[in-house]
């Protein structure tokens, strides 16, 4: 049965009120409400007993008429105490917004203002960090000044680095998943897709971390209040009670007692219920440590030191050009190069294939063409054209526009190419809002259409629902319905049949078929299956180790390979022919680590053709017959010599 049918979702109650259903998490929201409902009240029920004086009853103890005593103006402690909590709440409140504003400035200006500016503010962020809280808010209240301002300023200046760096963490977390990728795709812009796609994503634990912020903050504003930095007479907070209570301490214990026991019951009713609220939502409420990632686009880099190499298609059609593609990681042992060098192209309407095993630098080299490697990732390359377009000129809102218009990507995994948070109608319009100037209704309408073009029934109707609610296949034709908002002239399609039954496989692969058909469009289809390649391309290019080994029609995939690598992968499919009580085939060893590189042909070890040659020197990519092949024994047939020593082939000094 296919997939391509929708599950009934079984109704779950809301995450929020099984805090409820916790002794412990019930314990604490009656706490906090109760809290913030007495910050309410108190000074409207108990505002003039709180300001009454008595002369005669200074500094008493407690009693039944006053049960915390009373101060040197004999002023009732205890509804001093409950009248304080407005103002404490209040400052505590405020305070906790302000590192909540900054630390979201902060925690967001990396993706926002780019890779150098970016670095200025993440070590900025890692110098604060560094430092104790404590000592940071007494520094600012130095700086703004004695009184209740200059302590909520202090306070909240303190407190931001800590959720900057939680913010940065979590927004680089996010910025690294498919559908962030494909609004970047889509040409939207840093703050468009911060607004869009990344803070509903992070919103949760965030509000988890202020709610916990906000019982600290309470208990820092006691801190400095009773310090004599925070709130001074005549008005008064918790910690200012505090400090005027220790001068009578040996006299009445009550008079620092009362605001004392206040600021512990609020600071856990504060921390437990965000404690709550945590496990419920199934995040920490920890800061991580060590260097957050920023997700900005990696530096290019143009190469002009290289051949030219022969060009495989002719210049008049030729839609994607790519000469000398690298991507190169910085690494403890020195920078590692998982696309080496790379050339290829593709013509108007063609459909090429790109296999091989994992690590060996498929998804990669789609990536760098579609501007989606991340700093601290480089793309170096002599040449990236694409439709005429150099892509390796500077970003700019031209060339997005360009890109979001004019080149698709479909992704691996369907379910984290949409924005959990959004539906999916809406996801699809936001290309049309960007680049064609549509408004919201005509974006809408568009969506619909381009959703019933991919087959989805009732389009309707599925693009008012979530990711969640469509299955598998249908997300994925719904990704492809993306790809196809605007007029692309070529779609990237990275392993789109992944995690998909054999009956919706096909489906998809019909599908891209049909677009390409119907509509003129080209097409890179990344797979490890070599007979989808075979079925659905017309040529393809076989990577091992960041480097193209092959690149052949597809009807010679199965016949006529040439590469001993690209007969193992073939020879290793299995079929209806397939003898079941002969072992399957499988390629002997392992892929080579690209941040170990060997010298010579990285195939050299696995190949049962290897020679000494094969060890030291390795080959270029050269014609041989119909295909170009990277290999100095192209075409020969397989013999029982066993795969070279590991120990004869050494390895590149310089990672490749």
């Amino acid at each position: 049965m296919s997939q391509d049918t929708t599950a009934t979702v079984p109704r779950r109650p809301n995450r929020y009120t099984a805090v409820l259903r916790s002794p412990l998490g019930l314990a604490a929201a009656a706490l906090a409400v109760a809290m913030l409902v007495l910050a309410v009240v108190a000074p409207l029920l108990w505002g003039d007993a709180a300001r009454e004086t008595d002369t005669n009853d200074i500094l008493a103890g407690p009693s039944a008429e006053h049960w915390a005593g009373t101060d040197n103006l004999g002023r009732d402690i205890f509804f001093r105490t409950l009248v304080a909590t407005r103002l404490s709440i209040e400052l505590a409140l405020s305070a906790t917004a302000i590192a909540v504003v900054v630390g979201l400035v902060l925690g967001t200006a990396p993706l926002v203002l780019g890779r150098r500016a970016g670095r200025l503010v993440v070590a900025a962020v890692n110098i604060a960090v560094a430092f104790p809280g404590l000592l940071l808010a007494l520094f600012f209240a130095v700086v703004f000044g004695i009184g209740a301002t200059g302590a909520v300023l202090a306070i909240g200046l303190a407190g931001a680095p800590a959720f900057a760096r939680l913010v940065q963490t979590m927004v680089a977390g996010v910025a690294s998943l498919d559908y962030v990728a494909a609004a970047r795709t889509a040409g939207v812009g840093r703050f468009r897709v911060l607004i869009r796609h990344i803070l509903p994503n992070v919103a949760e634990p965030l509000i988890v971390n202020a709610t916990i912020g906000a019982g600290g903050a309470l208990l820092s504003f006691a801190g400095l209040s009773f310090l004599g930095l925070g709130v001074q007479a005549p008005a008064y907070d918790w910690g200012r009670l505090l400090f005027d209570g220790v001068g009578s301490l040996y006299v009445n214990p009550g008079a620092a007692l009362a605001p004392g026991l206040a600021v512990l019951i609020a600071g856990l009713s504060f921390n437990l219920f965000g404690e709550s609220l945590a496990k419920v939502a199934g995040v920490s409420t920890g800061v991580p440590l060590g260097r957050s990632r920023t997700p900005v686009p990696a530096p290019l880099r143009r190469l002009t030191d290289r051949p030219e190499p022969a060009r495989t298609s002719s210049a008049d059609d030729l839609l994607l050009d790519v000469r000398g593609l690298e991507v190169t990681f910085p690494a403890q042992g020195g920078p590692v190069r998982p696309v080496r060098g790379i050339s290829f192209g593709v013509r108007r309407g063609e459909s090429v294939g790109i296999v091989g095993e994992s690590g060996s630098g498929k998804s990669l080299a789609a990536l760098a063409i579609s501007r989606l490697i991340d700093d601290p990732g480089r793309v170096d390359a002599e040449r990236i054209r694409f439709l005429g377009e150099d892509l390796l000129a500077p970003d700019s809102r031209a060339q997005r526009r360009f890109l979001g218009t004019s080149l698709a990507m479909v992704f691996q995994d369907p379910m984290t190419s949409f924005n959990p948070t959004r539906r999916i109608g809406a996801q699809l319009a936001e290309l049309s809002r960007q680049h064609h100037g549509m408004d919201r209704k005509q974006a809408m309408a568009r969506a619909v259409d381009r959703l019933r073009a991919v087959r989805i029934p009732d389009p309707e109707q599925r693009a008012r629902q979530y990711p969640h609610e469509f299955s598998g296949g249908m997300r994925q034709r719904a990704m492809i319905g993306m790809g196809v908002m605007g007029s692309p002239e070529l779609i990237i399609a990275d392993e789109p049949t992944t995690a998909l039954d054999v009956t919706v496989q096909q489906q998809v692969l019909d599908l891209l078929a049909t677009i390409r058909d119907d509509d003129g469009v080209a097409l890179i289809l990344i797979s490890h299956d070599v007979t989808v390649v075979a079925e659905v391309c017309d040529r393809v290019l076989v990577m091992y180790a960041g480097r193209i080994v092959e690149d052949l029609a597809a009807g010679d995939l199965t016949t006529a390979a040439q590469h001993p690598y690209t007969r193992a992968l073939v020879a290793a499919v299995p079929s209806m022919d397939t003898d079941l009580d002969v072992p399957l085939v499988v390629i002997p060893g392992r892929p080579v680590d690209p941040s170990d590189v060997p010298q010579g042909c990285a195939y050299a070890a696995r190949c049962p053709l290897a020679t000494e040659r094969c060890v030291v020197e390795d080959p270029p990519l050269a014609p041989h017959g119909s295909s170009r092949v990277a290999c100095w024994h192209a075409g020969e047939p397989m013999d029982a010599r066993e795969p070279v020593d590991l120990a004869l082939q050494p390895t590149r000094t310089e990672a490749s």
